[in-house]
């Protein structure tokens, strides 16, 4: 077949670039854009009509599979192949629906295979095949994959159950990210877009790379430098909201 022509979508910089620099080494691939989140990709693939999506599970602001939700009544990409960090349901689920997917972090061996098995799918089944495992896969996924309730912290031989609706807001330390919770700030070794996608959608937005903020903690927002906005919560904490990050500003309530 001709060049297999690849979209990528994820909301790390870093990853796509990975993306971008593995599949440049490869022969009869060609990558025709890139979307830096789910609400983008939902526009872009219907326009670009790519033939592979390389799609991040796990976006704050649109999840992978709620964007190929989205794309109803327009059809799917012909092929999918989901990135994700350590989600254990989404692997099984992937597995069973025979879906390819990228564990991250991954090397340029394991792309290699999931191209592989791209291509021998797109050469030897039925369209309609592909697209029955990815409408099965998400009618599995729905319902199941939903945000819980709490978040254990363990601690010095302890384990602390931090109720979501509690938390005010998340910051990034390194390794790990802190759950700020009135006056208590909760140390959870984790990463900024793991948490992201553990958070329900409807209550947090993140507003940089480094904060995520509950809608009903901010007080007032106000316009700073550079297209940034001081985010101010009901106790005084002052946040920023990142020019990158100005598309979330619908969902703070400015228009």
């Amino acid at each position: 077949m001709a060049n297999l022509r690849i979209l990528i979508v994820d909301d790390e910089p870093l990853a796509r670039e990975r993306l971008r620099t593995f599949l440049a080494r490869e022969s009869g691939v060609e990558v025709i854009g890139e979307c830096c989140d789910g609400t983008e990709a939902v526009s872009a693939i219907p326009k670009l009509n790519p033939d592979l999506v390389f799609l991040d599970v796990q976006m704050p602001s649109c999840s992978g599979f709620e964007v190929l939700s989205r794309l109803a009544p327009h059809p799917h990409p012909r092929a999918v192949i989901f990135v994700t960090a350590h989600d254990k349901f989404a692997l099984q689920a992937f597995e069973v629906h025979a879906v390819d997917y990228l564990l991250k972090p991954f090397d340029r061996t394991r792309l290699q295979t999931a191209l592989r098995r791209v291509l021998d799918r797109l050469q030897s089944s039925h369209p309609e095949e592909l697209q029955a495992r990815l409408t099965s896969l998400l009618r599995g996924m729905q319902g199941t994959a939903r945000s819980p309730e709490r978040i254990s912290v363990k601690s010095t031989g302890r384990v602390t159950l931090v109720d979501i609706p509690d938390i005010d807001w998340v910051g990034s330390a390194d390794n790990y990210v802190e759950l700020h919770v009135g006056t208590h700030c909760h140390l959870l070794r984790e990463t900024m877009n793991n948490i992201a996608g553990k958070l329900p959608l409807e209550q947090f937005v993140r507003i940089s790379r480094t904060t995520i903020v509950n809608v009903s903690r901010v007080k007032e927002l106000r316009p700073s430098f550079h297209g940034e906005y001081a985010v101010i919560l009901r106790d005084g904490t002052k946040l920023t909201l990142s020019r990158s990050h100005r598309d979330q500003l619908p969902r703070l309530g400015v228009r």
